[in-house]
C-alpha cells in the first residue's frame, strides 16, 4: 500500500512538474512574441526587437538603407563612402566587414547588428552574444533592392520600405519621360578604370540594374545578366566597351590611381577609336555612387543620367 501511495506521489510530482514547465514556456514564447519578431537571415532564425534604437551596421549599403529608412546606426564599419561621409560624422567606426572591433561594438550597447554572411560568418556566435544579429544572403550587387527589404523588415521599417521605392519609381518615370523616344536605340556602355584593368558593369550590376529600370539598351557585351561585371585587359577595349555613350567610373579617393589610369586611357589608340569618344559623350562618374547598392546612390545616379543625358544633350 505505502508502495502504491509513494508510486502516487511521484507521478502527481511529475505532472506538476510538466505543467510548470509547459507554463514557463508558454510565457517566454508570448514575451517573444510581445517584445521582439523572429526574422530568418541566412545564420538562421534571430528575434529582433521591436524598435531597434542602437543598431550597428558591418557592411557600407546596409548602413546607407538604415539611413534612407531614417535609422541612424550607432557604429559602422570602414570605408564609408564619401557622399555618406556628411552622414555619419557622429556615427563610431567599428573596424571592417572582416574584421569588425568586437570589443568597440559591445560598448555601443546595440540592440541589433546586420551585416552580410560571407563577411560575417567566422564570428557570428560572438556578434550575438553581443546582440541579436542578422547576417543578409548578399548575392553581390544583383541583390541590392533584396537587401534594402531586408534591412527595411529587420528594423520594422516596411512601410517606410515602400515610400523609398515609390520615390525610386516616379524619378524612373520622370527620367523616361524626361529622355522621351530619342533614347530608345540608344546603347548605354559603363567601364570602371582600375587596378591595371578595365571592368564593365553588365544588365545585372547595381547600376545596369538602374539602366535597365530606365528602359536603356546596352552594348551586347554588356548585356548579360549575370556575373555583375566582366573584367578584360585593354586590348579588347572595341569589342567590350562600343557604344553611343560611355559612362566612366573613377574612385573619389583613387586609392587605386584610378584618376590616373583614367588620363592614361585617353592616349590609348583603341580608346579613341570608340564612337562615343570621337563625338565627346564619354562621362566621368563616382565609383561610389555607381556601384553603392542602396537606394541614396541610385538616387544620385539618376541625378547623374539626368545631367548627362537630358541637360547637357
Amino acid at each position: 500500500m505505502k508502495i502504491k501511495q509513494v508510486y502516487k506521489l511521484f507521478f502527481l510530482f511529475f505532472l506538476i512538474a510538466i505543467v510548470t514547465v509547459a507554463c514557463q514556456s508558454s510565457s517566454s514564447e508570448m514575451s517573444v512574441s510581445e517584445n521582439c519578431r523572429l526574422i530568418q537571415h541566412k545564420a538562421g532564425e534571430t528575434c529582433v526587437p521591436d524598435n531597434p534604437e542602437r543598431l550597428v551596421t558591418l557592411f557600407s549599403a546596409t548602413t546607407a538603407d538604415a539611413i534612407a529608412l531614417g535609422v541612424q546606426p550607432v557604429g559602422t564599419t570602414q570605408p564609408t563612402p564619401p557622399y555618406l561621409r556628411e552622414k555619419l560624422e557622429t556615427i563610431e567606426t567599428v573596424g571592417t566587414p572582416r574584421q569588425p572591433n568586437l570589443e568597440k561594438i559591445a560598448t555601443l550597447t546595440p540592440d541589433v547588428i546586420i551585416g552580410l554572411h560571407d563577411q560575417g560568418e567566422s564570428v557570428y556566435q560572438q556578434l550575438s552574444q553581443i546582440a541579436p544579429t542578422l547576417l543578409h544572403d548578399w548575392q553581390g550587387f544583383s541583390s541590392w533592392k533584396d537587401h534594402f527589404n531586408f534591412v527595411a523588415k529587420a528594423l520594422g521599417k516596411t512601410e517606410e520600405a515602400e515610400e523609398v521605392w515609390a520615390h525610386y519609381e516616379q524619378r524612373i518615370q520622370e527620367l523616361r519621360q524626361a529622355l522621351g523616344s530619342d533614347y530608345q536605340d540608344i546603347e548605354v556602355s559603363v567601364v570602371r578604370v582600375c587596378c591595371n584593368n578595365l571592368a564593365s558593369d553588365v544588365k545585372n550590376s547595381f547600376s545596369g540594374i538602374i539602366l535597365n529600370d530606365v528602359g536603356l539598351s546596352r552594348p551586347p557585351a554588356q548585356d548579360s545578366a549575370s556575373g555583375g561585371l566582366v573584367i578584360f585587359s585593354e586590348e579588347l577595349i572595341t569589342e567590350k566597351l562600343d557604344g553611343d555613350i560611355i559612362f566612366a567610373i573613377v574612385d573619389e579617393d583613387d586609392d587605386y590611381n584610378s584618376e590616373k589610369a583614367f588620363e592614361q586611357l585617353k592616349n590609348n589608340p583603341l580608346w579613341n577609336k570608340l564612337k562615343a569618344v570621337q563625338e565627346g559623350k564619354v562621362y566621368p562618374v563616382k565609383y561610389s555612387i555607381w556601384r553603392g547598392g542602396n537606394p541614396l546612390a541610385a538616387d544620385a545616379v539618376i541625378d547623374d543620367l539626368f545631367k548627362y543625358l537630358v541637360e547637357e544633350s
